[in-house]
């Protein structure tokens, strides 16, 4: 037979709301959520792969809105070419009979949702096997059949699953419902395309994470990928290629300031030179260190100018420890209540018998004190 070619994807997530970004960017993260389909498909035509294989977390819930799954299903008709091959994951479990059943209806030729743990030749010389959730904590391990099933020697097998990987080393049994690291071993599979973490990630040379094809948060920075496999025969390596294939890049970066340094100069280095590639881009800065009242001001008025570039920006300032220097204390106030109040706030914050949660408390009222201040004098 020829080298076997596929793609590799899952945790999709469609219909994710996006709840905790700011209102203009919801829209945004949830077109690219269904646009991935057709990326995955160019992806698959690029390669020369015939089929697609989503390893679970299709929908984001057991109840997405009729839009979601139908256009989600149509998408995948697009190109009759590409075959999809999809299993429930734990967001999206078989337990969610009344979605699944009407997925089911209509549902076009070259897309195929798996409900049983059963091998499927889906061409000649290559069996799949599937272990569809059955609910969202299924209790035990569903891969174990697959050490069992026993198939033509002269074919490839492969899996598809959804769910968490024991961690290596120590002596204590594995917790229910988790896949051995060695499956593919056990089970003599030339591959196990694993979904349920994020993040790309690969167990040993046959089993790998495909991570999702669009991020969904800062746990994992830059793009989504996909893995474009490649199997020359039974027994053979996989080359496993990484494909980014995601819209929005997301990153977390660090900001150490100290005192001295021009904090709004600092934040500029760290973001993202080509600033039309920005509207496509979610970064949060957490800064920490220190700084002065003035230029923990300054790098407020930085972050807000910068925020309209981006789909999301955000700057974290709890680990910012202020350093208050008595021409900001003169900037407030040279006397009077506000000088007053200021001392007080200046002297909470750096006392050291306080917890340090009340201690940045007493420092971010300091600095919001300074900064109202700023906005009405300018």
């Amino acid at each position: 037979m020829s080298a076997f070619r596929f793609i590799h994807s899952s945790d999709l997530h469609l219909g994710r709301r996006f709840g905790s970004l700011p209102e203009e960017a919801r829209p945004r993260l949830v077109e690219a959520r269904h646009a991935v389909i057709a990326r995955l498909a160019a992806i698959a035509r690029d390669r020369g792969a015939r089929h697609v294989m989503i390893a679970g977390d299709i929908f984001d819930s057991e109840t997405p809105t009729d839009g979601v799954w139908r256009q989600a299903r149509a998408a995948m008709a697009a190109d009759p070419s590409v075959r999809w091959w999809l299993i429930p994951g734990n967001h999206d479990s078989l337990a969610a009979e009344s979605l699944w059943r009407r997925f089911r209806d209509g549902c076009p030729a070259n897309v195929t949702l798996i409900a049983d743990p059963e091998p499927i030749e889906i061409e000649p010389g290559v069996i799949l096997l599937p272990c569809p959730l059955t609910r969202r904590r299924p209790g035990r391990d569903l891969t174990d059949w697959t050490e069992s099933c026993d198939t033509d020697p002269q074919a490839l097998r492969i899996g598809l699953a959804h769910g968490a990987i024991q961690g290596f080393g120590g002596d204590d049994d594995p917790a229910e419902g988790i896949i051995p690291p060695d499956r593919a071993r056990r089970s003599r599979l030339d591959y196990l395309a694993l979904g349920d973490w994020h993040g790309q990630m690969r167990i040993d040379d046959r089993c790998w994470y495909s991570g999702t094809p669009e991020r969904d948060g800062f746990r994992h920075d830059g793009r989504g990928m996909c893995l474009a496999v490649e199997i020359a025969a039974p027994g053979a390596t996989p080359l496993v290629e990484r494909v980014e294939c995601g819209a929005f890049a997301w990153a977390e970066e660090v900001l150490p300031l100290v005192p001295g340094q021009s904090a709004a100069e600092a934040l500029s280095a760290l973001l993202p030179t080509d600033r039309a590639a920005r509207r496509d881009q979610l970064i949060r800065v957490r800064a920490h260190g220190r700084a002065s009242l003035a230029d923990q001001a300054a790098l407020g008025a930085a972050a807000r100018d910068a925020t309209p570039e981006f789909c999301h920006f955000a700057l974290e300032t709890t680990a910012l420890m202020t350093d208050v220097e008595p021409a900001d204390l003169d900037e407030i106030d040279h006397a009077g209540a506000l000088r007053i109040a200021a001392e007080r706030l200046a002297t909470d914050a750096a006392d050291e018998a306080r917890d340090a949660a009340a201690r940045r408390i007493s420092a971010a009222a300091l600095g919001r004190l300074y900064g109202y201040l700023q906005e009405d004098r300018g």
